[in-house]
């Protein structure tokens, strides 16, 4: 007894749902990396200049709002009682850390904003969201884990063209 195998040479005709899928994702596809680094820069950078807004008084900028004023920043009273009441960190007293993440609130996100020293920035601003996500807000990782993918992303593919690390890196590339 002699078994066959049957093959068919002609393929199932492409359902109209299918038809317009792949021609989607090909040009979502298309959506460039630099686009999609600028906005991450822009947002991830928002989220902790405007934290590091509230821990200072006589620097207020907000690009959003249109606010402008300047003055001699200083540490504000209310944020060194934030970290002793609300906070609590181990092993970092309030004194230090206030004025240390206040800091890092407003130099990282300009760094971040001008493609300057991204992927380090990016990832010293990793490292505060696990911070805050261990010691601070454990119940809020739905939104320290969007900030951690933004951040994860800079880190791993760099802030894109519209930036000064890309300027850098193009000037001193080997040929």
């Amino acid at each position: 007894m002699s078994s066959t195998v049957h093959t068919s040479s002609a393929t199932a005709p492409i359902p109209p749902w299918a038809q317009f899928i792949q021609p989607t994702v090909t040009w979502f596809g298309r959506i460039p990396d630099s686009l999609i680094a600028l906005i991450g820069r822009f947002s991830i950078a928002a989220v902790f200049w405007k934290s590091g807004q509230t821990k200072i008084e006589g620097l207020a900028i907000d690009l959003i709002d249109g606010t402008f004023t300047l003055g001699i920043p200083k540490l504000s009273e209310s944020a060194i009682a934030l970290f002793q009441d609300e906070y609590r960190l181990p092993l970092i007293p309030p004194g230090l850390a206030a004025p240390m993440t206040a800091f890092a609130e407003h130099v990282f996100p300009i760094l971040i904003l001008l493609g300057l020293a991204t992927r380090f920035s990016a990832l010293a601003l990793l490292g505060m969201t696990l911070v805050i996500q261990i010691f601070v807000y454990p119940g809020a990782y739905p939104i320290h884990g969007i900030w951690a993918t933004v951040l994860l992303y800079l880190i791993a593919k760099g802030p894109g063209v519209f930036s000064i690390d890309h300027g850098i890196a193009r000037r001193y590339r080997s040929p």
